[in-house]
């Protein structure tokens, strides 16, 4: 295999833990007038919950910084969206059943149905988290098959794979071949005799080892499927990534992220497929995930009735009893160290909305535009700590609130590259209508509601004044902007 082409000098003092040499690097991009990162995204068969909001909201941050240290329009990031799944068939089926027996709908007009519902929700979702659009968001879909364009495909990549030996039919399946590859388990640092069958892997008599992968399945007349030269069928999940990849950031490229959950078998395979398609080094030269997310001490489950979905967060009042705002629960994400486990729970929001609060409040001093702080820089260029770049926010409205106009500047300034919104106009339809609510509850002598719409208002920066009109004698409120 060729080497991959190393990285040109140009670090700017960015360093990154390398999952792959589980240890913390210079950063020095192949091409510093092209910084390419790749992020695995959503399986659109259901609206996305709150671990996964995790990973956009993590390299958002970094798509943010490398923006900074490389410029706008230096920096490629990819994020796909996977609209070809089982999962995604099976919530067909579920939700458009009847419509499908009946006739008046395909399965394939169900999936669309389903996949662009999720996906539209995933956008609102993610947006209302103050995350910045990927600068390419690919569907799994649209590169199955070979594309007039010329960009890479699944099928192009499997064909390659088979001409170099690396993968085999056997019983209606296209498999990778993980002996062929002896650096196979670099990343997860497993050895191949001692792999497992993961996550959408089987165990079958027709396989050459336990550990070989699925690239293209034969479908039924009832499922999605595409024309290929193995037959009609769908790609395995693993190879979606690799063609989509390299059709937009080559054949190596600088940064692949992701969570922790997809180092074996995900992101193994993918680089097992790339490398061995394109006779490459690597895939990616750096690989970054976050953590495991938790929710008030236990893992995240359906079953414990602790499973939330950012929507549910954004829109309900099932977590708390209350809605959250967006950027509460990015900040809320964004206080643990991304590689580090977090624990999820109303406490820590109510933390993240308090410093929120104060920081909103001392940012309000500014007087014009503030030099991004370079402390803030330096933390973050130090595998993204941003526990210290809030601490130093923290000490920017310390001293913006003693008076010192630009630090209260450079906190605005800070604040709007996190992805945090300070210039938001106040709404006066929707805090009269929040008032009117509260009226009513306390006429209901329901004065834990009432206080809990006190609250929310409060952490918006909204302080409310109870009184009594003077002419009528009846309870009224009176409210400011007071961050």
């Amino acid at each position: 295999m060729s080497k991959a082409v190393a990285g040109k000098p140009g670090s700017k003092g960015l360093r990154l833990y390398n999952t792959l040499t589980r240890s913390k690097e210079d950063f020095a991009p192949i091409d510093p007038d092209n910084v390419r990162m790749y992020v695995c995204g959503p399986t659109v068969y259901d609206f996305a919950h709150i671990g996964n909001a995790r990973p956009v909201i993590v390299f958002d941050v970094l798509y943010r910084l490398l923006r900074h240290l490389y410029g706008e329009a230096h920096v490629t990031y990819v994020r796909n969206i996977t609209d070809v799944d089982d999962k995604i068939n099976a919530r067909a089926l579920r939700d458009f059943g009847a419509d499908i027996a009946s006739g008046k709908l395909s399965l394939n007009e169900a999936i669309r149905r389903v996949t662009e519902k999720t996906a539209d929700q995933f956008h609102k979702d993610v947006a209302s988290l103050g995350c910045l659009p990927p600068t390419f968001e690919p569907r799994a879909t649209e590169f199955v098959q070979p594309r007039p364009d010329g960009k890479t495909d699944m099928i192009g990549l499997i064909q390659s794979l088979i001409e170099r030996g690396h993968a085999y039919e056997a019983a209606g399946e296209v498999l990778f071949d993980t002996g062929s590859m002896p650096e196979y388990g670099q990343l997860s640092k497993r050895p191949l005799d001692e792999q497992q069958a993961g996550a959408r892997i089987a165990v079958d008599e027709h396989k050459k080892s336990p550990g070989d992968f699925v690239l293209w399945k034969l479908s039924s007349p009832e499922e999605p499927g595409w024309d290929s030269p193995w037959g009609r069928g769908r790609p395995g999940w693993h190879i979606e990534c690799s063609a989509m990849s390299s059709a937009y950031l080559g054949e190596v490229f600088d940064i692949h992220g992701g969570g922790l959950d997809l180092i074996f078998p995900h992101h193994e395979n993918e680089i097992a497929q790339s490398r061995c398609a394109h006779g490459t080094h690597a895939m990616a030269n750096v690989w970054m995930h976050n953590g495991f997310l938790q929710v008030e001490g236990q893992k995240m489950s359906k079953s414990l009735g602790n499973f939330y979905s950012i929507n549910e967060l954004l829109e309900t009042d099932t977590f708390g009893g209350r809605k959250w705002p967006g950027e509460v629960l990015r900040l809320a994400m964004l206080m643990t160290h991304y590689r580090e486990p977090i624990d999820f729970s109303v406490r820590k929001l109510e933390e993240a909305e308090n410093t929120l609060r104060k920081w909103k409040r001392a940012a309000d001093l500014a007087e014009g535009e503030g030099k991004l702080p370079d402390g803030v820089i330096e933390h973050l260029s130090d595998d993204l700590a941003t526990y210290g770049a809030f601490q130093h926010l923290t000490q920017l409205a310390s001293e913006a609130s003693d008076g010192d106009a630009p630090a209260a500047s450079s906190l605005k300034t800070a604040l709007e590259f996190f992805g945090f919104d300070v210039s938001a106009e106040v709404d006066h339809a929707v805090v009269e209508a929040s008032i009117a609510r509260r009226l009513a509850v306390i006429a209901e002598k329901n004065w834990a509601e009432a206080d809990r719409i006190r609250d929310e208002l409060l952490a918006q920066g909204i302080q409310l004044k109870d009184g009594k009109d003077p002419a009528t004698g009846e309870r009224i409120t009176i409210w400011e902007v007071k961050r």
